[in-house]
Formats: C-alpha cells, structure tokens, sequence
C-alpha cells in the first residue's frame, strides 16, 4: 500500500474512533455486542445484495456472448441456431472454466454450499475471499454458455465468502463469525430469490443447525438488506407467474402424498444419476482439464433435442407451472435434465442444483398430476397445481431442508393457497431420501470427499488434539526389571501410568495396577519373575495429533481409563498418556459451549 494511502487510512479510522468516542449514543451502541451485530448485518447484507446483483449482470453478459440473448428465457433463441452453435457454445464455456480453475482458481474445483456447510463446521465460520470471487466467476461463466445448474448455491458461497472476509478484518469471535456466515448465506439467498423469508430460514436450517435467538436478529436484517437491494435493480414480483390452483377437494391429498413419495424417489435417482456420471468419468481417466469442455459437448448434444436444458431452466419450469407440456415432454424433460445437470457437475462446471431440483420437481409434478387426473378424473386438479407441489418436493428433499423451500416455493410463486399440500409432499419427500441416508446434496458431496459431519460439540472437541491434554509423567518399566524392583517403583513413584518399554523407548505392554498388586504381593517372588511377565495389552495407541473425539471413540472402546499416547503407530515410542476422565472433562466443556452457541 503507497505511503499516502495507508497514512489517509489511518487518519480516517483515528477521527472515526474519536467520533464514537465522543459521541455517546454510538458509544453505548458499540459496547452493547448484539447491536454491533446488527450493523454488521446491515453492512454484510448490502455488500452481498450488490454482489449477487453484479453476479446477475455477470451472467447475463456471459449468456449474451454465447447466445445473443442476456434474459433466462433462452429456448425460443436456442430453436433458431444453427446446430454447430447450439453444441460448441457450451463446450467453448466448459474450455474458458477449465482454463480459470487450472491457472486462477485455488483449489483448482468449482466450489458451492458444501464448502459454506464445512467453514462453518470446521473452520469458524472463515472462507477464502479470493476462493468465493473464483467460484462466483466460474459459476457465471458455466451457466452463461449453457451449464445445466442453478446460480443459488454460488450465490450462497459468494455470500458467505464476503462475510467471512468481514469477518476476518472485524477479528471476530467463532460465535459471531458463524452468525457472520449465516447473515452472508440469508442475503445471498434472499437476493437471489428475492425472498428474504427463506433467506433467513435456509442459513438457520443449513448453516447455523440451530435458530438461536441471538443469531435470529442480524440474520433476519441481513437477508432484509439483500432482499431491497435486488428489489431496487430488478424489481419485487415473483420469479413464476402461474394462474390461480385450487385444491378442490380434501380427497386429493392421499394423492399430494404419494406425490411426495415419488418426488423423494426421484431425489434418490438424482443422487443416484450424479454419483454415478462421477465414478464413470473417473474410471474413464480422462484429464480434469479436459472434463469441463466434454461434458459442454455432451449438453450441448442434449440440448438439440432439448433446448430447455441449458441453463437455469426457469423457463422451462414456468411453462410446466403454467400447464404448457403433455405428458411425454414432462417425462422425456426429466430424464434430459437429470443426465445435463449430472453431465455438468461431475464434469467441472461451477454452479448449484436448485435450479435443477425446481425442474425435475415440477415436469415430475405436471407428469404426476396428468397420469392422476386418466385414473381418477373426477378427483383429478389441474395439473400444474402438482407441478407446484412436485417442485418443492424434489427440491426439498435434495437441498436437505424443508422448511426453508416450503417458503421458498411460496415466494418464488405468491401462492399462499397450495402450501398446506405442499408440506405434506415435502416432508414425505425428505424423509424418504433421509432413510436412504441422504440427508442433502451437501451433505452427500461432503460424505464424498470424507468429510465428517458432526454436532457442534463433536467439532469443537475435533478442534483439540491429545496433545493438548496428555500428562508426559508416565513411569516407564524395564522389561527385564524384577518383582523387587518393580515394588520399590511402585512404593515411591506417584505416575498415573506404567508402562513397558525397551531400550529404544518403544512401548512393549502396560501394567494393570490390579496384576501388579497381587504378584507383589509374595516377596518370594522378587528375582523370579520379570515385568514383561505381567505386562498386558496396552489397548488403542493415541498419536498427539490425533482429535479429541476419536480418542474419545477409542476409550469407549476399551476398559482401559488411561492410553498410551506415542509418535505413531508404527515407531510406537512412547510419549505420554491419557486419562478416560481428561477427555470426559473436554467433552463436557465442549457440550456447554455448543449449548451456549444454540441460546
């Protein structure tokens, strides 16, 4: 920084601090912690409303540059291409991302919410700033030349990327830097559907696990903030205009549940269906550099049959909301999308599945409603109506939270009056996919890289290692030493442990204080026996890195109430040990401050 600029810095932030100083209602407003944090959240919602607003922009000026059209009703412009257009578009974006992940991004991968749901389980709630701006600018460009994603979850990163750095120039606490994360992610959310309602519940219900009352405040001002940015630059309507669904009759809802069933199976497909493009493409071992470019090649091969495909597909979806497609195209959509989307995740483009998960939900809704209305037409609603139940089922039971899409689904569509069917497809959707163990994409993507997913208390217990707690006062016993000896040992040392080790220090058993006890008991076997000789099984061996929560799954392994902690499994040398009752105490202070964090 040139020398005038960082002395104008410094001048600036002295006559600020002396202003609050001086003047006493900001004096006793910044010493009051929680509303601190709500300016905070005013500044972290209107710094991620105008990023998510330059996203938009981002993206529309990358889709002009492919397709000669910037709004997200992209079919009527594909259908008069030429067919080279259609299928080079998306495999010259998937060439442009390929080479910005090799030379630009850190990490060299697209980067989404799983990463958002990680910071703030492991990392405090930080991110890397350089990481979210890559990914919002991968995201743009893949879905700009056509990706088969949603623009959601990189807004949701981008969000908690810009708290994070908030965050980190603020020096604040973990507690206040994951209420930080969660103010980022609700106006990232908000901005992005204009919906500040689900903004909020979707960072208490995916990020935050919890809805604590101190976190509630700067949340809900957050997505507030981000909500009015949007309304301001594009305005305050819905993102589907649909005509007015009735539910006729109290008779239809065993068939809103058994909506909700097939929407949870059709969540499960689509699991099924990335997992599997995934592992095919790795078997295939074809370069990460060249993954990007041949799966836009594969969609853009898709997408001259099914120009819906590409990109967000909100289009699409309004038509199936709006009753536009029979049954055969509602079908043949969902199988295009699921396999696009599929194509493009696991190929290397950047973006989320929302999106996607809006699509599927709502041709398998439309098809759903159409095939109810042959068997049963005197029961039978109109058919977007479960187009409408349908996209928040599928959509719920992928992102893992219901409650949030439910009003989610209510502001992208207005409609008030379908909601009560809508929890019940939702809810039958989401434990469906649970009971098959997939909670949420996220949660799966995380479960892939093996991520552990863990409670507030088991992360703070990871965050502390055995080295933190292990006593190195540990008496070591020769293995030729005699029972004579060993009793002088015993007589005069206060360890807590013994163990056996050779001359290299490596340990060869521990000594059960019972045994010891009783074959010192007879002096006659003094010069008779040996220490190895009673010498058992030292149980599991603790290494100084390893967590707290895995030392404590080994205790509850073994009857032993200390271990051995040595430099690692195979020197085996030992280095100190470990009492039952230390990691119990650790457990417990961090049960208490997972508890403090959910007040």
């Amino acid at each position: 920084m040139p020398p005038v600029v960082q002395r104008a810095r410094e001048w600036i932030t002295k006559l600020f601090r002396e202003s609050l100083r001086d003047f006493r209602p900001f004096r006793d407003l910044a010493a009051r912690e929680q509303m601190t944090m709500l300016l905070f959240a005013v500044l972290t919602g209107l710094t991620v409303g105008y990023a998510a607003y330059g996203f938009r922009l981002s993206l529309s000026a990358v889709q002009y540059l492919f397709y000669g059209v910037g709004t997200e009703y992209l079919v009527q412009t594909i259908l008069v291409l030429p067919w080279w257009h259609v299928v080079l578009a998306p495999a010259l974006g998937g060439l442009a991302v390929a080479l910005f992940l090799k030379f630009v991004m850190p990490g060299h991968r697209p980067q989404g919410v799983a990463e958002v749901i990680e910071a703030g389980m492991y990392h405090n709630g930080r991110m890397s700033f350089r990481a979210g701006m890559g990914a919002a600018f991968t995201s743009a460009l893949s879905i700009g030349a056509g990706a088969s994603v949603g623009r959601e979850g990189p807004l949701v990163h981008l969000g908690g990327s810009i708290a994070s750095i908030l965050t980190k120039r603020l020096n604040l606490s973990r507690l206040d830097g994951h209420t930080m994360l969660a103010c980022g992610v609700a106006a990232g959310v908000a901005a992005s559907f204009n919906a500040p309602i689900a903004g909020v519940i979707f960072a208490h219900e995916v990020v935050l696990g919890h809805y604590a009352l101190r976190a509630l405040a700067p949340v809900v001002i957050s997505g507030v903030c981000g909500t009015i940015v949007t309304r301001i630059h594009i305005g305050d309507f819905p993102a589907f205009l649909i005509p007015d669904y009735d539910i006729l009759s109290f008779w239809q809802f065993p068939a809103f549940m058994m909506l909700g069933l097939v929407s949870g199976l059709m969540a499960l497909i689509f699991f099924w269906s990335v997992g599997f493009t995934r592992d095919v493409i790795g078997r295939t071992r074809i370069p990460d550099f060249w993954r990007p470019p041949i799966a836009g090649l594969a969609v853009g091969v898709i997408a001259l049959q099914f120009p819906e495909v590409l990109g967000v597909g909100y289009e699409a979806t309004d038509n199936a909301l709006n009753q536009v497609y029979p049954l055969h195209l509602l079908i043949l959509l969902v199988a295009a999308k699921m396999a696009a989307t599929s194509i493009c995740v696991s190929g290397g483009f950047g973006g989320g599945v929302f999106s996607p998960a809006l699509f599927i939900g709502a041709m398998t809704g439309g098809a759903f409603g159409l095939i109810a209305a042959n068997v049963f037409p005197e029961l039978a609603a109109e058919h977007g109506l479960y187009a409408i139940v349908g996209m928040g089922a599928v959509a719920s039971a992928v992102l893992g939270a219901p409650i949030s899409t439910t009003l989610i689904v209510f502001e992208l569509t207005g409609d008030y009056r379908v909601t009560i069917a809508l929890m019940v497809a939702v809810v039958l959707a989401t434990v469906m996919a649970r009971q098959f163990r997939y909670p949420s994409f996220f949660h799966w993507q995380l479960a892939r890289r093996a991520v552990k997913l863990a409670e507030t208390d088991e992360v703070l217990l990871h965050a502390q290692v055995v080295a933190d707690v292990m006593v190195t006062d540990v008496e070591t016993i020769s293995p030729e030493m005699s029972f004579g000896e060993l009793r002088e040992v015993y007589r005069d040392s206060s360890a807590q442990a013994y163990y056996v080790v050779d001359a290299d220090g490596r340990i060869q058993g521990a000594l059960n204080e019972a045994d010891v006890k009783y074959a010192l008991l007879d002096p006659m076997l003094d010069n008779l026996g040996r220490a190895v000789d009673i010498a058992s099984q030292t149980g599991p061996l603790l290494t100084p890195d390893m967590p707290l929560d895995e030392a404590l799954t080994a205790f509850r392994g073994t009857a032993h109430r200390f271990l051995a902690v040595v430099d690692s499994p195979v020197g085996r040398r030992l280095l100190g040990t470990v009492a039952f009752r230390t990691v119990l105490e650790a457990h417990n202070r961090a049960l208490k401050a997972a508890q403090a964090e959910t007040r």
